[in-house]
């Protein structure tokens, strides 16, 4: 993506705005917020699994996985975090993100190791917590694997929808294993019966600030 610049959002956390899109990375109204209310707590912590292994399409900031690995290296939990990106972020951008001021000094390190690892490898973040970054386009390539946790986090159907179209729902549901989680922060009803359609229940969740329901879906058995 050309053009981006870095803006702060209501909670005082920053998030990236794209012109040429007219879209956020994150919601003005908070961008940690609205990351932790939808991803962490709707998401990680609502998945069960031990290990996880989760897969996250749209890498962006990296604040999903900076959160993620905060919990999994505070914790026991076992991680292992796929990412997917097209349009990884260059270094300038990321180096001036604030998300570390909200968790501790200390964080920081964790935040730049999640940037600087090599891309399209395992690399170990914390002893729980395994990252492998993919630059890739899932319209195009998906990533092999099966997944306890989906973090579906593109941008919106309006802005990208190929995106969000049957193709790639099918391929999630063949990748997340028996009692996976989807979490997403979209609510359309496109988004609903995709997911339906593949073999998901749907759960309306009420939203962060600023977004009146997200959704949940969980797999079921064949």
């Amino acid at each position: 993506m050309e053009m981006t610049e870095i803006i702060l959002t209501a909670d005082g956390s920053h998030t990236l705005f794209v012109p040429e899109l007219n879209e956020h990375y994150h919601s003005v109204h908070g961008a940690i917020q609205e990351s932790e209310f939808i991803f962490i707590n709707n998401g990680f912590v609502a998945c069960k699994a031990d290990p996880v292994n989760i897969l996250e399409i749209g890498f962006g900031t990296g604040l999903n996985a900076f959160l993620t690995a905060l919990k999994s290296c505070a914790g026991t939990r076992k991680v292992h975090y796929t990412s997917v990106e097209k349009y990884p972020l260059p270094e300038e951008i990321t180096d001036s993100l604030n998300y570390h001021i909200f968790k501790g000094e200390d964080t920081r390190k964790i935040f730049y190791n999640l940037h600087s690892s090599p891309w399209n490898s395992e690399v170990t973040i914390c002893d729980n917590f395994i990252l492998k970054k993919i630059e890739s386009d899932i319209t195009n390539s998906f990533p092999d694997g099966s997944f306890d946790l989906i973090y579906f986090d593109a941008f919106g159907p309006d802005k990208q929808p190929e995106m969000w179209n049957s193709e790639i729902f099918k391929k999630i549901a063949d990748s997340t294993r028996e009692d996976g989680v989807f979490i997403t922060y979209s609510a359309k009803g496109e988004v609903k019966r995709k997911l339906r359609s593949n073999g998901f229940i749907v759960t309306m969740l009420p939203g962060p600030p600023g977004k009146r329901q997200i959704i949940r879906a969980d797999k079921k058995a064949n």
